[in-house]
């Protein structure tokens, strides 16, 4: 990854901040957006050297706030290799019926306009022969009560994914998704948490009965598969949703 521009939404998200700092270290120049500017000038005053790091606060459901921080991103480092459009928020745990219109909005705005026009705005901008990383989840590929909004968004993030694959193949863009299972980190947790009282038992450790290896997945780990979707190690794979779940989709 030396020298190579990326560029991550949801940068001071725990996932987000792994990434960046596992491609900073493989000499990658990392572009970080979020919504909270203390949180991206905390996050990323450990880098060094300072040269190869960058940060924008702005709204990913903005096509405004977008287009601004590509244009501020392409400006400190130049065209862009690799996007990951990582940015998500979870709603709430619910039944359709009593879910909040609001909130069911707020989640599609984010993760699947967000990712949107991540890839409108980037393309444009991106080297031939670069890579597209689209978070879902493994609520992208299956489904559970209560999360319609979050499993709808991730669900459409693929759709998504298929047709920038298809539509950046002849420039050797790839474009893939990726599709973490449950990650010991506090969007998590806060996600469990809800799902307690509504399985009746703690939904950490049904998670984790739930989950082949027994156990939920580290955020180094979940950096570590996009590094592979980044690099040349993935050379010759696009158009694919790679789960990273310890086996859950089985």
């Amino acid at each position: 990854m030396e020298n190579r521009h990326c560029l991550i939404t949801g940068g001071a998200g725990s996932i987000g901040l792994a990434t960046a700092r596992l491609l900073h270290m493989h000499g990658a120049r990392v572009f970080l957006v979020d919504r909270d500017a203390e949180k991206l000038a905390t996050a990323t005053a450990g880098f060094a050297p300072e040269t190869q790091i960058g940060w924008c606060a702005a709204d990913v459901s903005s096509a405004q706030d977008t287009a601004r921080y590509v244009a501020q991103a392409c400006g400190q480092f130049g065209p862009i290799d690799s996007l990951f459009a990582n940015a998500g928020i979870a709603g709430v745990v619910s039944p359709v019926e009593h879910y909040p219109d609001d909130v069911f909005d707020d989640v599609l705005a984010v993760s699947v306009k967000g990712s949107f026009l991540a890839a409108k705005h980037a393309v444009p901008r991106m080297r031939d022969g670069g890579s597209i990383i689209l978070m879902s989840s493994i609520m992208g590929l299956t489904a559970d009560p209560g999360v319609a909004a979050y499993a709808t968004a991730k669900h459409a993030v693929v759709g998504l994914m298929r047709v920038l694959a298809k539509e950046l193949a002849p420039r050797r863009i790839r474009v893939n998704s990726l599709h973490p299972g449950p990650v010991d980190n506090r969007f998590q947790s806060a996600i469990e948490a809800a799902l307690t009282p509504i399985l009746g038992v703690d939904g950490t450790e049904f998670l984790n009965r739930a989950i082949p290896l027994g156990r939920h997945a580290r955020e180094d780990e979940i950096a570590q598969s996009v590094l592979y979707l980044a690099s040349a190690q993935s050379s010759f794979v696009t158009g694919i949703t790679l789960a990273v779940d310890g086996g859950m989709a089985i």
